[in-house]
């Protein structure tokens, strides 16, 4: 089974290409470039990747005005029908802005641009994103946000911590995200978003191999498939 993605450009973002070559990388197969402005997606994909940057600005609401991009109703459509959908960054922000995610990105607390590299905890191995992880395990990933600081009422995080819905946390305070959290499931686990930039650590040039096994837990859980 051949493995088929594509990669969502907004206006704004700068991280598409970054993450068209990791999977391209990674996962092999092909790889679709669509722009945000496209009505349909590809027929047959297996993976949907919303990147990082700045769409539109980051007006209104980071990610708020590309979630009502066109191509949002395809991918809202796609996540529906069971397609894995990562948004990573201002992806992580979009998915949240289109309901496909619990929550909302603020303003980092101090309001300061964060970036760097740093240490994440391994919540949940078992999903499709995950599973190449092990429970507990700490790795390193670079963040590169203003808008990362992840927020839900009470209930709401109770709920995502019940059900297994937090799949990665920091391990020390970066953003003031509620809890620490930053990576987090839908409930059918076949979306993930999460501000950690893994397409920036898949291969030892680039500091370190951490993020790899996010992207060859969901190739090699799919074609198995």
């Amino acid at each position: 089974m051949a493995f088929t993605s594509a990669v969502i450009t907004f206006p704004g973002s700068n991280c598409d290409r970054d993450m068209a070559v990791a999977v391209e990388q990674v996962c092999g197969g092909t790889v679709h470039r669509v722009w945000h402005g496209d009505a349909d997606l590809p027929d047959g994909l297996d993976f949907i990747a919303l990147p990082g940057g700045f769409s539109y600005g980051d007006y209104l609401r980071s990610g708020a005005m590309a979630a009502r991009s066109p191509v949002m109703q395809a991918v809202v459509r796609a996540a529906e029908r069971g397609v894995a959908v990562l948004g990573v960054c201002n992806g992580f922000q979009v998915l949240t802005e289109a309901g496909l995610l619990p929550g909302a990105l603020m303003r980092n607390a101090g309001i300061r641009f964060v970036c760097r590299d740093v240490k994440l905890t391994v919540e949940n191995a078992q999903s499709l994103f995950t599973a190449g992880y092990t429970a507990d395990q700490q790795i390193t990933i670079p963040v590169a946000h203003h808008d990362g600081n992840y927020f839900a009422d009470d209930q709401t995080l109770d709920r995502i911590e019940g059900e297994g819905r937090v799949a990665f946390r920091y391990a020390e305070p970066v953003n003031g995200s509620a809890r620490n959290i930053a990576g987090v499931l839908n409930d059918r686990g076949n979306v993930l978003g999460m501000m950690p930039h893994p397409e920036r650590m898949i291969e030892a040039a680039q500091g370190g191999t951490d993020g790899r096994a996010l992207f060859e837990s969901v190739v090699r859980d799919l074609v198995n498939a």
